[in-house]
């Protein structure tokens, strides 16, 4: 696989400069990074991690004592654990599909090798399954996208792993629509344009991609329900129901749909005593305000929903302060 992380980060200062605003000194602190690969710019993921980093670093509130973290841009889930595989990054966002996928080298990862020293920070929040559609383009149902434009995400993507298996939950496959292959910035594009029916994509609801096309365009959100989506539910353990309520998009309704989990994964390689601090200062009572306020998804970012949807192992350190908590047993 080939890493995709880029060089635009989430800034909150570098080095020297950063334990000097926290009052540190090289002496009194031993300087740590914790590099955290999310999204695009303009998806979910990458505004969480931003909050996130600058909760957990030295500047925050309540942030570990000499930690400098930072949130970067990426090509999501599978860039993010190829890059911490190969050591490129320290953690990253994974959809809870994807994760468990690496781990046991299923799905995605079928007849690659398998991601066996990746490990469970947390579960942040679900990850909604959108189809945005031209509201003028016929959809009401996933069935109807029979010969229709679709793009189902890019190669490599995990939404196209779920596009896949809702297509089939309906009795579809790829040769029954048009597809195209790619993300959610371009296919917005394309839809805005008339060049496309619709489109795929997993994240964190509202996001600003889905938010900035609905402000100047009329969409539809297909719902993913019915007999057909129970049956999907059944036998991918990792979906759960999701609703997306009415009005989170402009003109659009109350939308049934499915949803995985985001989730923040990391190497078991990563010390213990660092992830346990790490996420001793992401349930704090500062950094949990910072996400309150933050981001919509943030107020989803709580102990209750931490243990949740592990489908791979917890780090040892996260695992520590679970137990500590009463969140594991």
């Amino acid at each position: 696989m080939t890493i995709s992380i880029n060089r635009r980060t989430f800034s909150i200062g570098a080095g020297a400069f950063a334990l000097a605003a926290a009052g540190l000194s090289p002496a009194r602190a031993q300087q740590a990074f914790f590099r955290i690969g999310t999204g695009g710019t303009s998806g979910t993921y990458y505004p969480v991690g931003g909050l996130i980093a600058n909760g957990i670093s030295a500047t925050g509130p309540a942030g570990v004592e000499g930690l400098v973290s930072t949130a970067v841009s990426s090509n999501g889930s599978v860039a993010n654990i190829s890059a911490i595989s190969s050591g490129a990054s320290e953690s990253g966002f994974t959809q809870s599909d994807v994760a468990y996928w690496a781990h046991s080298g299923t799905g995605l990862y079928e007849g690659k090798p398998k991601v066996e020293d990746l490990r469970l920070i947390a579960t942040l929040y679900p990850e909604t399954i959108h189809l945005v559609a031209r509201a003028d383009a016929g959809i009401k149902t996933v069935a109807d996208l029979k010969g229709k434009r679709v793009s189902l995400d890019e190669p490599g993507s995990g939404t196209i792993v779920d596009a896949r298996l809702v297509l089939g939950a309906y009795g579809l496959t790829e040769k029954d629509v048009k597809p195209e292959y790619l993300k959610p910035g371009p296919s917005g594009e394309r839809l805005q344009d008339g060049a496309m029916d619709a489109y795929f994509f997993v994240g964190g609801y509202p996001t600003g991609a889905i938010v900035e096309l609905a402000s100047t365009n009329n969409i539809t959100l297909v719902p993913i329900s019915g007999p057909e989506a129970d049956k999907l539910l059944a036998e991918q353990k990792f979906f759960s129901t999701d609703t997306v309520p009415e009005g989170t998009y402009k003109n659009v309704g109350e939308t049934k749909t499915i949803s995985v989990a985001a989730q923040w994964v990391t190497s078991a390689k990563q010390p213990d005593d660092l992830v346990y601090k790490i996420v001793k200062s992401l349930y704090s009572d500062e950094t949990q305000k910072a996400l309150q306020a933050g981001h919509a998804k943030g107020k989803l970012i709580t102990l209750e929903n931490a243990t949740t949807s592990a489908g791979i192992p917890f780090h040892p350190g996260a695992e520590k302060y679970y137990k500590e908590v009463g969140a594991l047993k």
